[in-house]
């Protein structure tokens, strides 16, 4: 009998040999050749999270700034934010409403449901010798989540959650910390009202962002500069009851205390 607690420690492995992505590629065909190599089998279970720039990049969601036509609206903001015209026109048309304007920042909701700046729009590793670009989010990251993980378990035969996350900073915090924006296969929220704590009175309050956990796990290993891991296997987590959508982890604008 092998007493090793170290058996049930969770496991998160970057996936290595991922390819610069470009519009088209078939991610799927991508990560299964990548655990090939690796010689690694995805396991009933087994989490797969992957960067939000891949889904994007392959999903052809860079746009060449010089294609973008800033609208009236875009150069009187760019003027008061100090932004370039044509990257705020590009948030505007992702976002549902600016909610923050300083120099050099726009806070906005973005058309996902979530609190952004800059509606989320980067230039980081991204290749712009055909000219300045700039990199959208996913048009729907838990329909896009959930096509990877279809084409996955069809090929392997095996069941497996997928998440799509990005670097969010948070209000009144200092940073970014990974956060799920697409989720495939298992729980976002766990609802924990209900249940007891250590002495037997019953939670009140406690809804658990699962999934944002996981994604922040991933994160660390995935780095945030030139690492080149945008993909991570993540084994050995229980997996809770039900499934859920990086959407349901939006909080309505209803009950937001802070508009």
């Amino acid at each position: 009998m092998d007493d090793d607690p170290l058996n049930d420690a969770i496991r998160i492995l970057p996936l290595k040999g991922v390819p610069m992505i470009e519009a088209g590629d078939v991610l799927a065909d991508i990560l299964l050749r990548a655990f090939e190599t690796m010689g690694v089998t995805p396991a009933d279970g087994d989490i797969l999270v992957l960067a939000q720039k891949i889904v994007s990049k392959a999903e052809g969601r860079s746009v060449v700034l010089a294609s973008v036509t800033p609208s009236a609206e875009a150069q009187a903001v760019a003027a008061r934010a100090g932004k370039d015209p044509r990257m705020v026109e590009l948030i505007l048309q992702e976002s549902d409403h600016i909610m923050r304007e300083r120099p050099g920042t726009l806070i906005v909701r973005h058309r996902l449901g979530l609190v952004l700046a800059n509606a989320g729009i980067d230039q980081s590793n991204i290749d712009h010798q055909d000219g300045e670009q700039a990199l959208l989010l996913p048009r729907d990251p838990d329909a896009s989540a959930e096509a990877l993980r279809t084409a996955l378990m069809q090929r392997t035969g095996h069941s497996i959650g997928v998440m799509i996350i990005d670097s969010l900073g948070r209000a009144w915090r200092s940073g970014t910390t990974g956060t799920a924006i697409g989720i495939a296969g298992l729980p976002g929220l766990l609802d924990l009202r209900g249940r007891p704590d250590l002495h037997g009175r019953a939670l009140q309050t406690s809804e658990l962002g699962w999934a944002d956990e996981v994604a922040a796990a991933a994160s660390l290993a995935m780095g945030q500069s030139n690492e080149g891991r945008p993909a991570v296997l993540i084994r050995g987590l229980a997996l809770p009851p039900g499934t859920g959508t990086a959407a349901g982890l939006v909080r309505p604008a209803a009950l937001d205390l802070f508009p």
